[in-house]
């Protein structure tokens, strides 16, 4: 799925949809990725003239990423973190590099789902942790 066939599952939008392209795999496991423009806001400052994406933004990578685990249970809900386990940061990510993702659903117990998250740049580790989300029905501020 490309950035416009994610929007009909995630409720996120520019400049906090980040996630480019997600597929599954024949494994049941899925596959995400996001490039690093370099422009996005959350590199300004952090940091000048030394550019890294945040290991926050890079749990927000990875939960948008796992999303086609649960594509049916998404349409029309809020996805909200409800616990991050075991999160590591290995390598840091800079502008240029293309981000893949790897998720795979543990569990869920009603409308909270776990999922195993690893991202990887050039086939190094940078991030790797446990995600639980709770699934809410879409609420108006």
């Amino acid at each position: 799925m490309n950035r416009e066939q994610l929007k009909e599952i995630l409720p996120h939008r520019e400049p906090m949809l980040l996630v480019d392209e997600a597929f599954k795999n024949e494994d049941g496991t899925v596959t995400g990725r996001y490039t690093v423009r370099g422009d996005e806001f959350f590199l300004q400052g952090h940091f000048p003239d030394n550019p890294v994406v945040p290991g926050v933004i890079l749990c927000e990578m990875a939960a948008q990423s796992s999303c086609m685990l649960m594509a049916e249970s998404v349409k029309g809900k809020i996805t909200l973190y409800a616990g991050m386990n075991n999160v590591k940061f290995k390598n840091p990510v800079r502008p240029g590099d293309t981000v893949e993702f790897t998720c795979t659903h543990m569990r869920s117990m009603g409308p909270i789902h776990f999922i195993k998250a690893e991202g990887r740049t050039d086939g190094k580790l940078c991030l790797s942790g446990e995600f639980s989300f709770a699934l809410v029905d879409g609420v108006k501020y």
